[in-house]
C-alpha cells in the first residue's frame, strides 16, 4: 500500500528545523545563540583594537579593494559565523579607520560612546521601525519626549516639533522642503503635494553664504527647483556670512520679480566651524517672510557646552534647525534631528495609508510618526541619545565639547609658533584647524600645493594620523577636526612636526 504522504505543514517543519538559533526569541535556542554571536563579536573586536594601535594600517586604496574582494564567494551552504568574522577580521577590519583614535582627526567624524554602543545593540535586537505605532509602541513615545526635549534645549517654544533623521542632508533637505511649500501655499493658494510646483516656480530663490553646506543645492535640485535657484552670499573675514551683501542680494532679487522663500543660515561651516550672525538674519528673514532654516548639524552641540553656549544666540528665532549627533554628541552613525517651530508645518508632507497610519488612528490620538518624516522605515536612533545623555550627563557633555574647543585654540596657537607652517583661522569658532605647510625657502604655490596633498596622503599611508585636506580660492590647506576629547596637544604636537618633515622632504627631492 503506498505510504502517505505527509502534509505540507509537516515538511516545513522538519525542513526548518534549524531556524530557531538564527533568531533571537524567547526560547533557549534563540537566547543561546545571541550570546554566543555576542561573545564572538566581543572578541573579535578587541582583537581589532589591541591589534592595530595605529589610526590606519597605511595600505593604499587598490590593495584594500583586493582584500576585501577576497571575502567572496558567498556560499551556499552557509558557513560558522565564527569563520566568517575571522575573515572579516583579516580583509575588513584590519583595513578600517580607527575613529577613535587620538590621531583620526580629519572629519567630522567622531568616536561613538560606549553608553551609544550598547543602546544600539538594544535597537538592532528590537528593530522597531518608527514609522506606525503598532511597529514601535513605547519607542513612539521615546521618540516624541527626546524631540520635545530638544525643541526646549533650543529655546523653541509650545506648538514646536521635530523629527530623528539620518543626518544633515536629511535635514536641511526637510527645511527647504517645507520652506518652499509653506511659501506655495501662502502666496499663491498653491498645494505642491497635490499639484506639483506652480508656475512661478522658476523665480523660487535659496539663499546662503558661499561656505554653506553642499546639500543647500543638492536639496534645490531635488525640489525640482535647480541648483541655479540658490543664491550665494559673500562671507566676511571670518567665513560668516556678510549681511551688507545679504541686504544687496535681496534688494537685487526684488527688482528683479523674483522669489526669495528660504534663508539657510549655518551654525558650524564644515572648514572652519563659522557660524552665520543668527539674529540679524533672524531679522531680515522676519522682515521679508523668508523662511529662516538654521543648518547646525555641527554647532549645535553647543547647546550642551558651559563656556561656549552663547555663540547659540538667535538660534531660536529659526524656523526650522538641523542638529546631528553622530558629530559632537558622540553617537554612532547616523544620527540626526529636523525640528520647526510650528509643529502644524508637517501637514505639508502629511500622507495616510490605510494599512500604515489610517486618518481614523489620527482622530483617536493613536501617534504615527511616520506624519512627520520623508522616511517609511526608520530606526530607533532616540534610544542611543538618550541612554547617552542619562548615562553621560549634561555637565560632563558640556565639558567634552568645551575641552576640544580649547584644543582647537592651542593647536592654532602652536601652529602659528611654527617657522614653516601658517594657520589660516588662528581664532577658531569650534573645533575645526585650517592650516597650510609653507616653507619660506619656497615660493613656488604649485609645488606647494603638491607638498600639502602629499603630506596628508602619506601620513595616511604610514599610519601616523588621518587628518583633511582641503582647498579655499585655488590653494591646498590642510585640517585638524578636532572632535575626540582623548586627542591631547602631544599629539597635535607630534603631527605637526611630521607635517614639517614630510613637506621638507617633498620641496627637497626626498619623495614623490
Amino acid at each position: 500500500m503506498k505510504q502517505d504522504m505527509p502534509v505540507k505543514s509537516e515538511i516545513y517543519q522538519e525542513s526548518l528545523s534549524y531556524v530557531p538559533s538564527l533568531f533571537l526569541h524567547s526560547g533557549k535556542e534563540g537566547l543561546q545563540a545571541y550570546r554566543q554571536a555576542v561573545d564572538l563579536v566581543k572578541e573579535t573586536l578587541s582583537k581589532f583594537y589591541a591589534a592595530y594601535p595605529k589610526p590606519y594600517r597605511g595600505k593604499a586604496p587598490k590593495e584594500v579593494g583586493v582584500d576585501v574582494k577576497s571575502l567572496w564567494p558567498i556560499s551556499e551552504a552557509g558557513e560558522s559565523l565564527q569563520d566568517v568574522l575571522q575573515e572579516i577580521y583579516t580583509s575588513l577590519l584590519s583595513n578600517a579607520i580607527h575613529v577613535t583614535h587620538t590621531k583620526s582627526i580629519a572629519h567630522l567624524h567622531c568616536p561613538p560612546l560606549i553608553p551609544a554602543l550598547a543602546a544600539e545593540m538594544m535597537i538592532s535586537a528590537l528593530n522597531q521601525s518608527m514609522d506606525s505605532w503598532d511597529q514601535s509602541a513605547a519607542a513612539t513615545y521615546l521618540e516624541e519626549e527626546m524631540i520635545r526635549w530638544l525643541c526646549g534645549a533650543f529655546g523653541y517654544q509650545e506648538g514646536a516639533d521635530g523629527t530623528f533623521t539620518s543626518g544633515g542632508t536629511q535635514s536641511n533637505y526637510m527645511g527647504l522642503l517645507l520652506a518652499r511649500d509653506a511659501f506655495c501655499w501662502k502666496h499663491w493658494g498653491w498645494n505642491v503635494q497635490k499639484d506639483g510646483l506652480p508656475p512661478e516656480a522658476r523665480r523660487l530663490r535659496i539663499l546662503c553664504s558661499e561656505d554653506a553646506h553642499f546639500t543647500v543645492k543638492t536639496s534645490a535640485s531635488q525640489l525640482g527647483l535647480g541648483e541655479n535657484s540658490v543664491v550665494l552670499i559673500k562671507t566676511d573675514h571670518r567665513r560668516r556670512l556678510c549681511v551688507k551683501d545679504l541686504h544687496q542680494k535681496l534688494a537685487q532679487l526684488r527688482q528683479e520679480q523674483l522669489f526669495p522663500f528660504a534663508l539657510v543660515a549655518t551654525c558650524g561651516t564644515t572648514d572652519f566651524g563659522s557660524i552665520d550672525p543668527l539674529r540679524e538674519m533672524a531679522k531680515l528673514a522676519k522682515e521679508n517672510g523668508i523662511w529662516l532654516h538654521v543648518d547646525a548639524a555641527y554647532g549645535g552641540a553647543l547647546l550642551l557646552s558651559r563656556d561656549f553656549s552663547g555663540k547659540l544666540q538667535g538660534i531660536e528665532l529659526a524656523d526650522s534647525i538641523t542638529v546631528d549627533f553622530h558629530k559632537l554628541f558622540y553617537q554612532p552613525i547616523s544620527c540626526g534631528a529636523f525640528l520647526v517651530k510650528d509643529g502644524t508645518s508637517f501637514r505639508f508632507i502629511h500622507h495616510h495609508a490605510n494599512y500604515l497610519n489610517p486618518v481614523e488612528d489620527e482622530e483617536e490620538g493613536v501617534p504615527h510618526l511616520v506624519n512627520k518624516s520623508v522616511q517609511t522605515t526608520r530606526r530607533f536612533d532616540a534610544l542611543k541619545l538618550f541612554v547617552s545623555l542619562r548615562v553621560i550627563g549634561t555637565e560632563r557633555f558640556g565639558e567634552m565639547i568645551d575641552y576640544t574647543f580649547r584644543l582647537a585654540q592651542a593647536a592654532a596657537d602652536r601652529i602659528s609658533e611654527m617657522d614653516k607652517l601658517t594657520v589660516l583661522n588662528k581664532q577658531p569658532e569650534l573645533n575645526a584647524v585650517v592650516f597650510r605647510y609653507q616653507p619660506a625657502f619656497c615660493q613656488d604655490k604649485e609645488m606647494v600645493n603638491k607638498a600639502n596633498r602629499l603630506i596628508c596622503r602619506m601620513l595616511l599611508q604610514r599610519g601616523s594620523a588621518v587628518i583633511a585636506r582641503t582647498s579655499i580660492d585655488g590653494t591646498a590647506y590642510l585640517k585638524f577636526t578636532l572632535l575626540n576629547p582623548r586627542t591631547t596637544i602631544e599629539d597635535i604636537e607630534s603631527i605637526l612636526e611630521e607635517v614639517q618633515k614630510l613637506g621638507d622632504m617633498y620641496i627637497r627631492g626626498g619623495i614623490h
